[in-house]
Order: structure tokens, then C-alpha cells, then sequence
């Protein structure tokens, strides 16, 4: 174990980890869409976590058939995490490609984008998709989409370095400042302690696989959000744990909702869905939309 592992990861008493540990202020199971888990969405707790503004999971079964079809988005971006299986994804930048275990899929929609995917194999995809609301400056800018090899993810500790960055590793997606996600893995008993980049007070975690003992009674399915302080994350691992933790400078703008897009204020969204719009016409002479 490498010498940050072991300065995150050493046990100490429950009564000083409370006393310091950032409280949660809510938790959720989400609800099912198929196979998908919506935990977050933008009309409800994406409100008080923005920048995030939808989180899925889920485990989905082998099949030829596209995941969702492909389907529209702007204003926003996608950051895949597959945490086991495949995956091929496509968009209309012209990237398309494979996603396997441990690896990331970004898609920054921006001004607009159309994309589709579907499970490679015959083991079952288990992922986090995350939604982020993007700033003015971006919103509605060029789209990019960026491949990450499960080797190009840094890691720190029991941390994979997702987006942003984190104890001095950064990730190789070029996503907006003030945003840290990473995946955590612990052993059962294993502590681990969480300290925030500067003025990122909006935090969360969603438990992919465990339970944990600190914060209190958190299984495998619940969504934690944390009050907007200042304070560290302090998790103890009731048994083996997987989880995701988001963390950020609170995006200040409303979010300004379309069907498939999320912006900061109206004259963006029109522009964005005047776009996926444009592009879903060339799609349909191309034969590939009805």
C-alpha cells in the first residue's frame, strides 16, 4: 500500500470521526425506470446539488438493442462510468467506441449532441451515469467527447480520480472547474477521510455495492447528500464498499429545463434545442431517426 493509502485508510475511534464529520441532510433510494435507477433529476434534489443535476444507475442485461436509442442533448454533460462489462457508444461529433470496466465515457452536449449506446457481451453492464449543468461560457459551445482507457484513471488511495481533481492527481476529462467525482473502494472496516477542494461545499455519495457503519446505516442503493459546509467526509466501511462521491462550488444559476436539455437561461435553451433539433433533421434524411 502506497504511503497516501495508508495515511487515508487508518482506523481511529467512531467518537472522534462524528465529532468532526460533515452531517448528511437527506438520503434516497431513487426510483426505477427499467433496469435504470434515477437517484437524481433536476426537479427535484438536482436543485440542491447543482452543478449535478441527474444521476442513473443500474445493471443492465446483455442485449443487441440500443440502451435508450439514440437521442438528443444540450446544455449539459455525460460522464459514463462503467463499473463492470462494455459498452459502444456513438455520437454525432463522429466519435464512437468502446467503454470497458473501469473505464469513462464524457460527453460534453454543450450546444448540442446526439448519442446512443448499447452492452457489449454477455456480462451485464453496472455503471453510474452523471449528469453535469454546464456554465455560460460553455453551455452552448462546441460539443467534445472524450474515451477513457480504465488505465488513464488516476488513483489516489482507495480513490479513482473521475472528474476533476484530487490530492494532487487530476483527470484527463477536460470538464468544468470546481467539480471533484471520484469512485471509492474500502475493505470492510476501512476508513476513509474526505477533504473538499476549496469552497466545494455541495457533496453527496451514492452506495454502488456495501453498507457503511459512519455515516449511520447507508446501504448498497441510497443516495446521501451532505449539508453545505465546509467540513470533511468521514466513511466507515460496514463491509466490502463501493461507492461514488461528488463534490462542488454550488452552481448559482437556474436550471432552465427542455425535454432533453438543462441551461442557465432561456435564450440558451432555444438555442440548444434549435440545434439538436437541426442535427435530428440531418439524422432523419440519413435515415437514421423515423
Amino acid at each position: 500500500m502506497n504511503a497516501v493509502a495508508s495515511t487515508l485508510l487508518q482506523p481511529e475511534p467512531t467518537a472522534r470521526l462524528t465529532a468532526t464529520s460533515r452531517k448528511i441532510r437527506t438520503v434516497t433510494n431513487g426510483y426505477h425506470h427499467g433496469p435504470i435507477i434515477r437517484l437524481v433529476s433536476p426537479s427535484d434534489l438536482g436543485e440542491w446539488i447543482k452543478p449535478f443535476v441527474f444521476l442513473d444507475a443500474g445493471v443492465l442485461p446483455p442485449s443487441d438493442v440500443p440502451m435508450f436509442g439514440i437521442h438528443p442533448h444540450s446544455g449539459i454533460a455525460t460522464l459514463t462510468a462503467v463499473l463492470s462489462g462494455s459498452v459502444a457508444y456513438e455520437d454525432t461529433t463522429g466519435k464512437q467506441g468502446e467503454v470497458r470496466t473501469g473505464g469513462l465515457e464524457w460527453m460534453r452536449a454543450a450546444g448540442g449532441v446526439w448519442h446512443d449506446g448499447h452492452v457489449l457481451g454477455n456480462t451485464p453492464v453496472e455503471f453510474f451515469q452523471l449528469w453535469v449543468a454546464l456554465p455560460p461560457d460553455q453551455e452552448t459551445g462546441t460539443p467534445e467527447s472524450q474515451n477513457i482507457a480504465p488505465e488513464e484513471v488516476p488513483v489516489v488511495g482507495p480513490a479513482r480520480v473521475l472528474l476533476g481533481h484530487y490530492q494532487g492527481a487530476n483527470s484527463p476529462i477536460r470538464g468544468p472547474a470546481g467539480i471533484t467525482y471520484l469512485h471509492v473502494r474500502l475493505k470492510a472496516g476501512e476508513r476513509w477521510h474526505f477533504q473538499p477542494n476549496t469552497n466545494e461545499t455541495v457533496a453527496w455519495i451514492a452506495l454502488h455495492k456495501g453498507a457503511t457503519t459512519i455515516p449511520n446505516g447507508l446501504n448498497a442503493g441510497d443516495l446521501a447528500i451532505f449539508e453545505e459546509v465546509e467540513q470533511p467526509i468521514e466513511i466507515v466501511a460496514k463491509d466490502d464498499l463501493s461507492f461514488v462521491l461528488g463534490a462542488a462550488v454550488k452552481h448559482p444559476h437556474p436550471l432552465m429545463l427542455g425535454k432533453y436539455s438543462v441551461h442557465t437561461n432561456a435564450r440558451a435553451l432555444v438555442e440548444g434545442e434549435a440545434e439538436i433539433a437541426r442535427i435530428g433533421g440531418l439524422l432523419r434524411a440519413a435515415g437514421r431517426l423515423k
